[in-house]
């Protein structure tokens, strides 16, 4: 059996609790370097997964090592550059998402990956739950008929991250919106099938995050906080359809965490997390649970499908260009939340 040569950029918590166990699990792939600008913590983890080598440089990794395919996990602001670095070394990668901070660098991401016929995903692993593939196949089977409305949501109460890089605009280029809500706006989008995209308009808050206060995730410095603790947008598709999308870090809500997906089909309707679909039959009104869903790790389904990509054994999940969309998104939504404007998308 062939492995896959990995090498992974990032010695932070996603690589040190997902990425690198994971790998690990693997028999077709082997980690075979890791790299941080922090070469203390490059060594621990390479010392805690049996890694044969450890970098400060990524780019001497690369030409030393010449991994078959990467996985990045550091902030944002260094998404584009060091996936371009990689794939200029023929490389495939798995970048962390959201793909990068702006359109224009995912769009670059994009064009080299397809310019070099390399696989380029992004760790969007919502989209790999078992509550999205069983909807995924019923709008594909036609059982929802039109679908005129969704909504995305994913809230906390007090849950602005207390530590890394997560209120720092520079280097995430936003607060929850790019961070957690691309999860929600990522899968949603991707059971509407991207449509094309009419305006986009939002509005966005940071009185909570500027405010401080009580925090459920370790605390924050006010006087620090340069991103948004919550957007609120809505789309309009050429096809009629709509998509209301709503983040937060921190909003004054019952619930600790709340996060959703719901869809408005003129046949059926479901909510995702908990996974329900609404319809009728039989001249009654008819709810569905699906209580024994076997739940899978759905990080791990990640990392599998991505290598198995590479291997040519397995069709890629998130692609590239579904990133672009994404990004696209983002990018709108905050436009308009700053120019208090729709966006009309071109």
């Amino acid at each position: 059996m062939k492995r896959l040569r990995m090498a992974v950029i990032g010695a932070g918590q996603i690589a040190k609790v997902t990425h690198l166990p994971n790998f690990r699990e693997m028999d077709q792939a082997e980690v075979v370097g890791i790299c941080d600008v922090n070469l203390d913590a490059a060594k621990a983890l390479a010392e805690q997964f049996g890694i044969q080598n450890f970098y400060q440089d990524h780019k001497k990794m690369l030409s030393e090592l010449k991994p078959d395919a990467v996985t990045i996990c550091v902030p944002n602001k260094f998404h584009c550059r060091m996936t371009l670095d990689a794939l200029e070394c023929g490389c495939h990668v798995l970048c962390e998402k959201p793909p990068a901070i702006t359109v224009r660098e995912a769009w670059q991401m994009e064009e080299e990956a397809r310019k070099r016929n390399l696989v380029l995903s992004y760790g969007f692993h919502f989209r790999h739950s078992e509550h999205v593939a069983l909807m995924k196949e019923k709008v594909r089977n036609g059982e929802f008929g039109t679908i005129y409305h969704a909504k995305a949501q994913w809230h906390r109460r007090r849950g602005i991250p207390g530590w890394g890089n997560f209120t720092n605009k520079e280097m995430q280029g936003g607060g929850p919106l790019i961070d957690i809500g691309a999860h929600m706006l990522d899968a949603a989008l991707y059971l509407l099938e991207y449509p094309e995209i009419t305006y986009v308009c939002a509005t966005s808050s940071d009185r909570i995050g500027k405010m401080g206060g009580c925090s459920l995730m370790g605390s924050w410095n006010p006087d620090c906080f340069q991103v948004e603790d919550g957007v609120f947008g809505f789309l309009r598709f050429e096809n009629g359809t709509s998509l209301l999308i709503e983040t937060s870090f921190a909003i004054n809500q019952k619930e600790k965490d709340l996060r959703n997906i719901t869809l408005y089909g003129e046949k059926l309707g479901a909510s995702l997390f908990p996974l329900e679909v609404y319809g009728e039959k039989d001249g009654q009104l008819t709810d569905s649970t699906y209580p024994f869903m076997e739940m899978r790790d759905w990080h791990m389904d990640s990392d599998k499908n991505f290598v198995n990509a590479c291997l040519g054994q397995e069709e890629l999940l998130v692609t590239a260009a579904q990133g672009t969309y994404v990004q696209k998104v983002i990018e709108a939504l905050y436009k308009s939340a700053d120019s208090g404007r729709p966006v009309i998308m071109e």
